[in-house]
């Protein structure tokens, strides 16, 4: 009876099937493979690893482990390499102790990157997750609290040092404190008040940007309003920059935040031709003036943005940075719109693979196109707006910003005082009200 049953077992188990490849990621064959791309090799049922495996990569060890179907490597991925990865026959067992029958050979290569100079990644690297001091200093008021928003205290910016933030973004908004032409003379108390502001986030050893923010009414870019808008930029920026010409490269410009012909057709979707090639030749100028104002303005990093800021791809293949060195890429994108910016027809939910998927795909275009160039990025702003969905909002922020941070980008919150919109901190009181968004972006 039991030699019947020993023999019944056996054959249970010669029956069983083995273990069949699925999937993997990156495909066999894929080209062109981003470096943080996780390998993983997936089986229709669970497995494990046979002692002495024998899994190689490119001829080499593996590093692997299993979770329930799925091996996950361990790899460095590197730029313009062929990669193999082998899985031999009996490698791995299924729950039944039946082995792989066949090997697996999977075979992809990685994208060509070219980082032309790393030095300028490292610095861009080192400004980490930001925060802006939105609707402030960028108010389009003589009187820079009539948005809402409380004067800018040191208090403040303290307590977004503390939390974690490593840059601070200051948007300023010049046309209602400067002269008319042809001096455009900036009144001397408005300069020592955002150098006074300026000097809030270097006291806290922070990266601090400075910028021409919701100047529109005299920044179009028209061929016919070209040459007018160009004379008053050069004086706008040659004002700006000698008053900060001795400050270290803690202190970054960046020429114009979202330039645009505004309520045009095109206004969000990348511009027309006309409207971008404006938009290039005004940071060509701007950049000329801020180097010719000497000392260490000579060498200052300066951040430069395609028309309107925008991460279309129209936007950013007919950008052009202007001839000089120190240059960074800077994009605004609150991705998904739908989540992220929509005040009607908007969706509360984030945080799908597919979702996710986006995302990636979104950043990887500024990869694609700058980042493996040799020419660094920062997301100058980026959130979402509170529509009572804190759960999802934190998902998106954690996401958001461990993504960009993965790929190098310096992440920047925007942050407009309104605690119903992109507001994450009290700013008379200095607490965070919506502390784990806050604490989502700045623990990647």
């Amino acid at each position: 009876m039991l030699a019947c049953c020993s023999a019944c077992e056996k054959s249970d188990k010669t029956e069983k099937a083995a273990p069949e490849f699925k999937s993997s990621m990156p495909a066999d064959g894929a080209q062109d493979v981003y470096l943080d791309t996780d390998v993983k090799v997936v089986f229709d049922e669970v497995v494990t690893l046979a002692p002495d495996h024998g899994i190689t990569i490119n001829n080499s060890a593996a590093n692997v482990e299993v979770s329930f179907t799925t091996l996950v490597f361990t790899v460095d991925l590197q730029s313009n390499t062929t990669y193999q990865i082998i899985i031999p026959q009996g490698s791995v067992v299924n729950t039944f102790g039946v082995p792989l029958s066949t090997d697996i050979k999977i075979s992809f290569a990685t994208k060509e990157i070219n980082v032309s100079n790393s030095e300028d990644m490292e610095f861009v690297a080192d400004m980490g997750v930001g925060w802006n001091l939105g609707n402030t200093l960028d108010t389009k008021h003589k009187d820079k609290t009539n948005w809402g928003n409380p004067a800018v205290t040191k208090a403040l910016i303290d307590a977004v040092r503390a939390k974690g933030f490593k840059t601070l973004r200051l948007p300023v908004t010049w046309q209602y404190n400067m002269g008319s032409s042809p001096d455009y003379v900036i009144e001397p108390d408005f300069l020592n008040r955002v150098e006074e502001v300026v000097n809030y986030g270097l006291d806290n050893d922070m990266y601090v940007i400075v910028n021409i923010h919701h100047d529109e009414d005299w920044i179009i870019p028209t061929y016919e309003r070209l040459d007018n808008v160009k004379e008053q930029l050069v004086r706008v920026w040659t004002q700006i920059a000698a008053h900060f010409k001795t400050y270290d490269d803690k202190l970054i410009f960046e020429t114009l935040n979202e330039p645009r012909l505004i309520g045009s057709n095109q206004e969000w979707t990348g511009g027309t031709a006309e409207g971008r090639d404006c938009v290039n030749q005004l940071h060509r100028v701007a950049v000329e003036a801020i180097r010719a104002t000497g000392d260490n303005n000579a060498s200052r990093y300066i951040m430069i943005s395609p028309y309107a800021a925008s991460s279309s791809q129209v936007a950013i293949e007919s950008f052009q940075l202007p001839t000089s060195t120190r240059l960074i890429v800077s994009v605004h994108s609150y991705f998904p719109y739908t989540f992220a910016l929509a005040e009607d027809n908007y969706v509360t939910s984030w945080g799908t693979e597919a979702e996710q998927q986006a995302l990636d795909a979104e950043l990887n275009r500024l990869v694609d196109q700058f980042i493996d160039q040799g020419i660094p990025v920062v997301m100058g702003e980026w959130g979402s707006l509170n529509h009572g969905n804190l759960e999802d909002r934190t998902r998106h922020a954690a996401y958001y910003s461990t993504a960009c941070l993965s790929r190098g980008i310096p992440s920047i919150w925007w942050d407009n005082g309104n605690l119903s919109e992109f507001g994450l901190i009290d700013r008379t009181t200095y607490q965070w009200a919506y502390i784990d968004i806050a604490n989502a972006i700045v623990e990647h």
